[in-house]
């Protein structure tokens, strides 16, 4: 009994400073994508500093490589880095000596003329998102901005902010400046509230899932359009052609009833003439 209570206690230990011992990893300047030449320091803002936190990364050229082999210079538990190569782009996150990990961070550097600045960290949901397009002289041209390959808006001052953000606007964001470029595409993560459960997320979710697509052939749905149009189609030939009989058989009588004029005019004085012979004679009786 009493070697089972000290293998309980030495799990709980070691489970409570492994969930103690964490760390937040941070960039200045605070964006996922940075230009050629650019300088960037990346700190691990540690819970506990002898846990001896190291910052590492993964490019398509290396992988676990740490601040220090060949790129960077740490200082303490950060790294500061002089000189940002388009191959520096890749997934950065802090590690301990007994393997903990921090969040990650997505870093893309750009050899192009323009960047788009948007949060290195998960969006909170119900909070504000802003995306900042700049070259490297200006913040303030006019940018259009775009979320998965999908036209949103174009904001005067390279400026767009969306409020009250949700599980609806994750997705794949980047920015053109029509005079000068197209900046990189950047993954926006939007997390939920704390003490959310799980079927609003799952509900929002589902309001922001595409339309089904359409899998019909197109011999099928050429079928179902005619056989949705053809009774119209029959329906508005019927009708023109019983409107047609009848405006014909309308005409005829008028046309075999109708007088002219002078011969109407005609009977009538003949019939006055006849009447005014008529009380002439009584008259004169």
């Amino acid at each position: 009994m009493e070697d089972t209570s000290l293998l309980q206690l030495l799990f709980l230990t070691s489970l409570l400073s492994s969930t103690t011992n964490q760390a937040s990893l941070t960039v200045s300047p605070s964006s996922s994508q940075m230009f050629e030449g650019q300088s960037v320091s990346l700190s691990c803002e540690e819970d506990d500093s002898s846990a001896g936190w190291t910052l590492r990364r993964n490019t398509t050229r290396e992988t676990r490589t740490q601040c220090g082999d060949d790129w960077g210079r740490p200082v303490g538990s950060s790294c500061n880095i002089s000189y940002m190569a388009p191959w520096y782009s890749g997934v950065y996150w802090c590690e301990s000596r007994e393997g903990a990990t921090s969040n990650s961070i997505t870093i893309t550097v750009t050899g192009g003329p323009v960047i788009l600045q948007s949060p290195v960290l998960p969006v909170m949901e119900g909070e504000d998102l802003t995306l900042t397009c700049r070259t490297k002289t200006s913040s303030n041209l006019a940018a259009g901005f775009y979320k998965d390959g999908s036209f949103i808006r174009t904001e005067p001052a390279g400026h767009m902010t969306i409020h009250h953000v949700s599980r609806c606007d994750e997705g794949l964001y980047k920015c053109l400046i029509s005079s000068v470029g197209e900046s990189p595409p950047s993954w926006v993560s939007v997390t939920g509230k704390p003490n959310t459960t799980s079927s609003p997320i799952t509900t929002s979710q589902s309001l922001c899932l595409p339309p089904p697509p359409d899998t019909l052939a197109p011999p099928l749905r050429l079928v179902i359009h005619m056989v949705v149009f053809c009774p119209f189609c029959i329906s508005t030939l019927i009708m023109v052609s019983l409107y047609r009989r009848r405006a014909k058989g309308n005409g005829l009588p008028v046309a075999m009833v109708m007088t002219s004029p002078t011969q109407a005019e005609e009977g009538l004085d003949e019939d006055y003439d006849d009447v005014i012979t008529a009380v002439t004679r009584e008259h004169h009786f």
